[in-house]
């Protein structure tokens, strides 16, 4: 039998993984989950652009906490990367600003690929201008907007790999695995630096977002129906999922009432890492713990407390 949702309203805790259509903000995403679910603490955990598509997590209730934490996972996207012309957004929005020295149909498959491997591994990233990013409390791209010269600072950012899908000129369909924080559209426009030819963004689809991937995520569409219908419950993902690749460990009913107080735990050999998720023998997400090797114990660092 269906829960009534207001019953569950005030304990829901978990993970929606939306497959976001183009043309849709992140935020927008949000706030039709937010009216769906009847549950005002939501939040998604990395910003799409709106003319990208593709896995979007949302955490909803208390697991919004979790966010810092799966804000900051590896992302994969599928990139359409147009050369031939940059643009001041560096991607198809702009304006064009160039069309580089060395014509398209002078890159072979060959070159292209060389050029992409230059940019794996920890390298050093200038965000676009026309980004989200702040320069002294005003938004890089109103200041862009309004005709400022936005100077963004380099970030360090990690590509694991690049793999070249398609080679369609002028055209490639590029995967892409890496680090948050990544400018999907700086490494477009920056390969075209490198190529000589200029190049854009022209197409972006996240296909997977920490342990997340478009097999986890319902479109939009199917979710709003079930909103409708009220069966959205059967995509809400556990809390303790969202970060399923953090080593667990499994408390005792002893323990969680220590933890749910914030008490420290000891920690028995071997410590199975740094950072971990404690859960309950019922798979529960009860805390997250920090080991202090010094006093060989485990510090809650970030409490659920269960209903």
């Amino acid at each position: 039998m269906m829960e009534n949702p207001m019953d569950v309203r005030n304990t829901v805790s978990g993970v929606l993984v939306v497959d976001k259509p183009v043309g849709m903000t992140s935020h927008d995403v949000v706030q039709i989950i937010r009216k769906g679910t009847n549950i005002r603490r939501a939040g998604h955990t990395g910003t799409l652009d709106p003319r990208a598509s593709g896995v979007l997590v949302v955490l909803i209730g208390p697991a919004v906490r979790l966010s810092e934490y799966v804000s900051a996972s590896d992302k994969r996207y599928q990139a359409i990367i147009r050369l031939g012309t940059s643009t001041d957004t560096y991607d198809a929005d702009g304006r064009i600003t160039g069309s580089g020295s060395v014509p398209v149909e002078s890159i072979t498959e060959e070159q292209f690929e060389q050029a992409l491997q230059q940019f794996v591994g920890e390298i050093e990233q200038v965000p676009p201008p026309y980004s989200a990013i702040k320069v002294q409390g005003r938004k890089a791209y109103e200041m862009a907007r309004e005709g400022e010269e936005v100077d963004l600072a380099p970030r360090k950012i990690k590509v694991y790999s690049l793999e070249l899908l398609e080679w369609a000129p002028p055209e490639a369909v590029v995967d892409i695995y890496c680090s948050s924080g990544t400018y999907v559209r700086s490494l477009a426009h920056d390969l075209g630096q490198v190529l000589g030819c200029g190049a854009h963004l022209v197409g972006l689809r996240r296909t997977k977002s920490g342990r997340f991937t478009l097999r986890d995520a319902v479109p939009l569409r199917k979710l709003r129906e079930a909103f409708q219908d009220g069966t959205w419950y059967q995509y809400l993902i556990p809390a303790a999922e969202a970060l399923a690749d953090w080593p667990a460990l499994e408390l005792t009913d002893k323990q969680v009432e220590e933890v749910r107080h914030g008490h420290r735990i000891p920690a028995e050999e071997p410590v199975p890492g740094n950072m971990v998720r404690g859960v309950s023998v019922l798979g529960e997400l009860v805390a997250l713990l920090e080991y202090l090797p010094e006093e060989n114990l485990w510090q809650p660092r970030k409490v659920f407390f269960q209903s």
